[in-house]
């Protein structure tokens, strides 16, 4: 059964084609830069690359370039061969907690929660409508990132705000990152044979630590949106709530100050412009103190986070890096391990020096096992909507 996944960002669209149950991938792409200039789309097949020039005034033209090519490349033969659609939807809120089949209903409340997901949602319900044009047959799935939070219990997920500004506004810990964490969750069930307890780090430019227990998130790092929580990239992180009034009393707007903690805060605001962690190694190297700084930060921020969960799971089974930093980046994971040996944990010099792909980094003794694990959301999507579909 061929299964597309599919995942719309404001100018983006990133695609992969799936063969299932076999989770055989037929086609895998990206269309950059959809209503701007310079403008272009990719893909590969049998890790062969095809780059292209092309005019995406919309994501419309986009999924109608994207199904000529399947159809070019002898990916389908017919359209009606695409049985399931699965949509990476960033916010679900508390009205989702799995994957579901899209109807109208379920588009009338993606486009609801746009106000929590200004940037995403919209871009996921324009990538919906317009896959209804092109593949009217196939079942469209929502794969919602907030879904596999919404295990955690109130006292995890509550702010000590006034109570109706949940009640009314609906203001709370959401979480994200939430089918990457599911993928990785289901992975170490498979390897482990049963449920354990586990620490997820999936750290990239942006990152979110989860705590899991029974196959389940018990808390996770990111909040009401995704700038709490650890240090990104260009996001700040867990900070005084009362440095907003501070800074609108000294003559930024509210916009001001989104756009700053969001995009310019983070390792790119220590720096003063270096938000990849690639540079931020280099810059170490050659002994830039700001790069420096900005990865003591880093790192102290996640190790925060898993100390915290260790103690909220009353110890760990196993710690996870997963995403760009987490499955690249060793010195990054062993300085990690390294801050977390009053727990009993260490990690293997030898076996840490490895890049994208799973393997255990922990030593022998350690007290807890760590590993990394590739995630895989697309791969996610694909066995959700297939299990739908089926």
């Amino acid at each position: 059964m061929k299964i597309l996944s599919v995942n719309c960002g404001s100018s983006s669209l990133k695609f992969q084609m799936y063969e299932m149950p076999e989770k055989e991938v037929l086609i895998s792409g990206n269309f950059e830069r959809i209503g701007l200039e310079n403008s272009f789309y990719s893909y590969k097949i049998n890790g062969e690359k095809t780059k292209k020039e092309a005019s995406l005034p919309n994501h419309g033209e986009a999924v109608k370039i994207l199904v000529q090519e399947l159809l070019d490349n002898n990916i389908v033969n017919s359209l009606d061969e695409i049985k399931g659609i699965g949509h990476r939807v960033v916010q679900g809120a508390d009205k989702f907690d799995r994957t579901v089949i899209i109807d109208e209903s379920v588009k009338e409340t993606i486009s609801e929660l746009s106000k929590l997901a200004p940037l995403h949602n919209p871009a996921a319900l324009i990538g919906i409508n317009a896959f209804e044009q092109y593949v009217k047959d196939a079942t469209a799935t929502a794969v919602f990132d907030t879904a596999f939070h919404q295990t955690m219990k109130e006292e995890q997920y509550i702010y000590a705000l006034p109570y109706d500004w949940y009640t009314k506004y609906g203001i709370r810990k959401y979480g994200a990152h939430g089918t990457s964490h599911k993928y990785i969750t289901k992975y170490m069930q498979d390897y482990f044979k049963e449920n354990k307890k586990l620490i997820i780090c999936h750290i990239g430019s942006g990152g979110s630590i989860t705590a899991v227990k029974d196959g389940k998130c018990v808390d996770t790092s990111m909040g009401f949106t995704p700038n709490a929580g650890i240090v990104m990239g260009t996001r700040c992180g867990d900070i005084d709530a009362s440095i907003i009034p501070f800074m609108i009393d000294n003559g930024l707007t509210s916009k001001d100050i989104d756009t700053a903690i969001n995009k310019e805060s983070g390792l790119k605001g220590i720096t003063g412009g270096i938000s990849d962690s690639r540079d931020i190694e280099d810059g170490i190297k050659e002994g830039n103190k700001k790069c420096i700084l900005a990865q003591k930060l880093f790192v102290r921020s996640v190790v925060n986070y898993i100390a915290k969960y260790y103690v909220l799971l009353n110890g760990a089974d196993a710690i996870i890096f997963t995403a760009g930093i987490g499955e690249n980046s060793p010195e990054t994971r062993m300085q990690i391990m390294e801050s977390l040996s009053s727990l009993g944990i260490k990690g293997d010099n030898e076996a840490n020096n490895s890049r994208g792909k799973f393997t255990k980094i922990s030593s022998s003794d350690s007290t807890v096992e760590c590993f990394v694990v590739p995630t895989n959301e697309e791969l996610m999507i694909a066995e959700d909507t297939y299990e739908l579909v089926k």
